[in-house]
């Protein structure tokens, strides 16, 4: 299967360390020595040590290098690992809640202060304002075509070459964001009654998705870390007539979980083998901090995939656009995007256009993952200093969230409840799923710097936490 060489090097030493090569809390070699001893770039072992830090195997020590961790118990075994029949999913209302506050990616929303991103949007602005300006006449009388500007899909189309997508301009159609798509990509796909296969945890949004279209949904119990395994997938086409599987291959909400190229490449071709359409959620697939990853669609040598995305979490949750990709279905996609959405807005599609054109977008990202690392290390810190009882979470290598354990004495949906009324807004973990588990964890986002009131909040979460803790003991 083909591999990176940073992902062939990190194999090799988690292969060392499990092997007990190095012991916990020992160094392992320098990057130098470790280039030089398996002939391979400076740059390729950083990526190698970023790759196992982000798995939690190797932690990094200021100034020293990197060390072994101790090994950790998977938070996986906390939770159902079985496979459960399929079923009709019900969202909670705690779901409507949270949307209607705005706040899912916040934990004390509030407005945003200036920062070094606000440069790149005053710039989008700019570009949508002229687009508005220039033929506003014909863009006031005319509707774009439904699959949207050739102009931006030829631009979406050069950017996915960069992460080893080849597409043709007319196999992308442009939506109103990723839900859309992911609607849109479903409407083609299933009918009521068929099953879905998800990830588990799965994001709430598809949840609800399902819910409306009436779909039965088998959930696969997923890696916190790696996402699917090619063993879960297995086992489910094996057991059920699976018609569709949704996936987020790349820094999935709410773990962050991120698929081994290998994975994705057997789960690509499982898929094929068994004549199942897999859709894929990328929208997070761009916020990589120290690579360039590969969504589904690079092994799809049979059009199977269907890749969905948008610039909501990459660029601004307000432009509303976002794609499909897929050459299969895409006379249905955009039939069905005739009738339920009928057009997108001319003027902020040829803004994106100039703006991606010029280079701002590919500007914005190498900024942008640059402060999503900074803002991650600001969170975990802020939970290792402030909250003084046992607490796992996931440190993924890009997104924008971290899937967090709490002991199991407290159900974060009470706590969800009882935080509210101090105006903290935690997304609790059963909203990621259709059955009863994850009921002690929770997802915390770091799209946003935790300072300020955002840290006094999770300091207060600290407490409400504790205090849960010590009525339980006594």
């Amino acid at each position: 299967m083909r591999q990176f060489k940073y992902e062939q090097l990190a194999d090799q030493l988690k292969n060392l360390i499990d092997a007990g090569q190095w012991q916990t809390h020992e160094k392992v070699p320098s990057i130098r020595t470790l280039a030089q001893t398996y002939h391979v770039s400076v740059i390729t072992v950083q990526k190698a040590l970023h790759t196992l830090e982000a798995r939690n195997i190797l932690w990094v020590k200021n100034k020293s290098g990197y060390y072994v961790n101790a090994p950790q118990q998977d938070p996986l075994s906390t939770v159902k690992n079985r496979i459960s029949q399929p079923k009709l999913v019900n969202v909670p209302d705690v779901f409507y809640e949270i949307m209607e506050r705005g706040a899912a990616f916040d934990i004390s929303p509030q407005k945003v202060e200036s920062s070094k991103n606000a440069n790149s949007l005053l710039l989008l602005n700019r570009h949508i304002s002229r687009a508005l300006r220039h033929e506003a006449q014909h863009n006031a009388l005319y509707y774009s075509e439904p699959s949207g500007d050739k102009l931006l899909r030829q631009q979406m189309s050069k950017h996915y070459r960069k992460r080893n997508v080849i597409s043709d301009t007319n196999d992308i159609c442009v939506t109103s964001g990723c839900q859309n798509s992911l609607f849109l990509a479903l409407m083609a796909t299933c009918k009521p009654g068929d099953i879905v296969a998800i990830e588990s945890p799965a994001f709430y949004g598809l949840l609800q998705l399902l819910q409306h279209l009436q779909l039965k949904v088998v959930e696969l119990p997923s890696s916190f870390t790696t996402g699917l395994s090619v063993a879960s997938f297995n086992k489910a086409i094996e057991t059920w007539h699976v018609n569709v599987c949704i996936l987020t291959v790349n820094f999935a909400t709410p773990t962050g979980a991120l698929m081994p190229s290998r994975d994705k490449q057997e789960i690509v071709a499982l898929a094929h083998k068994h004549n199942i359409t897999l859709i894929e959620d990328d929208i997070y697939g761009d916020l990589g901090f120290h690579s360039t990853v590969e969504p589904l669609k690079t092994y799809d040598t049979h059009d199977n995939v269907i890749l969905c995305s948008s610039f909501s979490k990459s660029l601004s949750r307000d432009l509303r656009i976002g794609w499909i990709i897929s050459k299969r279905h895409y006379k249905k996609i955009a039939h069905l995007k005739l009738i339920y959405q009928l057009s997108t807005s001319q003027a902020t599609q040829k803004g994106l256009t100039s703006f991606m054109a010029e280079g701002h977008f590919e500007r914005h990202l190498h900024q942008f993952r640059k402060t999503l690392l900074i803002q991650q290390k600001q969170l975990i810190d802020a939970i290792q200093t402030y909250w003084h009882f046992a607490v796992r979470y996931t440190v993924p290598d890009g997104g924008l969230s971290i899937w967090i354990e709490l002991p199991e004495c407290i159900n974060t949906l009470l706590l969800y409840n009882r935080a509210i009324t101090d105006n903290i807004v935690i997304t609790p973990g059963g909203l990621f799923t259709a059955e009863d588990k994850f009921s002690n964890f929770i997802r915390l986002s770091f799209a946003h710097p935790t300072t300020g009131k955002r840290l006094k909040a999770l300091i207060k979460l600290g407490v409400l936490c504790e205090n849960i803790i010590t009525k339980r003991v006594s």
